[in-house]
């Protein structure tokens, strides 16, 4: 496995382009197509740690799905959005990157800067 990890969606450009981003590097990143082969409960709460930021910042509230769960709501707390994360795997933003540098949300793509050089 690589050093290098990018949580996966190939129809989002966004992701796409992160992708494209390392390989342009010289890295060939271990690609993990989470709706595919969605991380566990531990992964999923191990990368938000990583990239330090809230629950709230890892679920794509672009998705109808997040406000058909009532995901909006902000009295849903960080383990209803973990929860909702791991049965629709859709609502995990993406792509995440974990490198020898750090773990990142990149969006936008640009992101991908801080932690690849």
């Amino acid at each position: 496995m690589s050093e290098f990890i990018i949580y996966h969606n190939p129809k989002c450009g966004t992701s796409r382009n992160a992708l494209q981003g390392l390989r342009d590097g010289g890295v060939e990143p271990t690609i993990i197509e989470y709706l595919k082969n969605p991380p566990d409960r531990a992964t999923l709460k191990k990368l938000i740690a990583e990239m330090g930021v809230p629950v709230r910042d890892v679920v794509r509230a672009k998705e109808d799905l997040y406000k058909e769960l009532g995901l909006d709501d902000p009295a849903v707390g960080d383990e209803q959005l973990i929860d909702a994360m791991l049965a629709h795997p859709i609502l995990i933003n993406r792509p995440i990157v974990v490198t020898p540098k750090g773990t990142l949300l990149v969006r936008p793509s640009e992101r991908l800067a801080e932690i690849f050089p």
